[in-house]
């Protein structure tokens, strides 16, 4: 079994250390097409409920996105994205102890985040969209999460897919550290996702998985969001969005046994304890569980 390396990621307000257990990303999506939650929680009000109620069901970091990347999607100004997410970080602020990622591949909006108390940066372009976003990640002293994803959210899943999935994440991640690290991002300060269902066919996203511990071996933390997403619907048979939840649970698993830190997930409350197990079966003798089970 593999046995994920342990690093520290430093935030303005804390240092986390990630690879003692799975640290589990709520999402909160303050948009009205995201695929999975979409208009839910556009409206402020219901965006900061929902948000609280991410940290209670006992979250590590909350990830807030005002722009959709599901298949299909187009792009938003960055003036609309903030006019979303801003007023959301503005009230949450003081009233939220978990940490706060921003979602975004704009520079504009990620400084505009920081400046309201989000701590780390997550771009699912993986500098694709906006290389500065790497200069000011540097400046700002903030982590930050390159996603691989082949194309546009527009087109992603219409253009020929790869024929080697493996050599065209880490192709692609390995391009954008270089861009990341030359522009003064620390090592330490990097973490990488493969990207499940951005560009990928179904088989693709499944052998991802199955091979997560050869991306592991590029030597970063890897962060994995698989939560609902059509492949999983399409293994249990064409099942929609809100029935996947046991699927998703076993692509958690399968990603903490491959050497995941970090999972990003829609059901908080169900995949901290798929983790919680998860973790349990990758390491028995591990501080965290021997504490539990006292």
């Amino acid at each position: 079994m593999f046995r994920r390396k342990k690093f520290k990621w430093r935030l303005p307000s804390r240092t986390i250390v990630l690879g003692e257990r799975t640290l589990v990303m709520g999402v909160l999506n303050v948009t009205p097409d995201s695929f999975s939650d979409g208009g839910q929680f556009l409206d402020t009000g219901a965006a900061i409920a929902r948000a609280l109620e991410i940290e209670r069901a006992g979250a590590d970091i909350l990830d807030i996105g005002g722009e959709s990347t599901r298949p299909g999607s187009s792009g938003i100004s960055a003036q609309e994205e903030m006019r979303r997410v801003i007023p959301v970080l503005e009230k949450l602020r003081g009233h939220i102890k978990i940490p706060i990622s921003i979602d975004t591949s704009k520079s504009e909006v990620a400084e505009a985040a920081i400046y309201q108390g989000a701590e780390i940066i997550n771009d699912v372009t993986a500098l694709r969209a906006d290389r500065r976003l790497a200069g000011m990640a540097a400046r700002r002293k903030v982590p930050l999460i390159l996603m691989h994803m082949r194309g546009e959210p527009r087109t992603m899943q219409k253009k020929a897919f790869a024929r080697d999935v493996m050599r065209d994440v880490t192709t692609g991640l390995r391009h954008a550290v270089t861009i990341a690290m030359r522009a003064g991002v620390p090592k330490s300060q990097i973490v990488l996702d493969p990207g499940v269902g951005f560009g990928k066919s179904a088989r693709q996203n499944f052998e991802l998985l199955a091979r997560l511990p050869e991306l592991a071996r590029l030597g970063f933390p890897l962060l994995l969001g698989t939560s609902r997403k059509g492949f999983i619907g399409r293994a249990l048979g064409g099942v929609p969005k809100e029935e996947r939840a046991w699927g998703t649970a076993a692509t958690v698993v399968a990603s903490v046994l491959g050497g995941a830190h970090i999972v990003r997930v829609h059901d908080v409350a169900e995949m901290v304890q798929v983790a919680r197990v998860a973790d349990a079966i990758a390491d028995p003798q591990s501080v965290a569980y021997r504490r539990k089970s006292k």
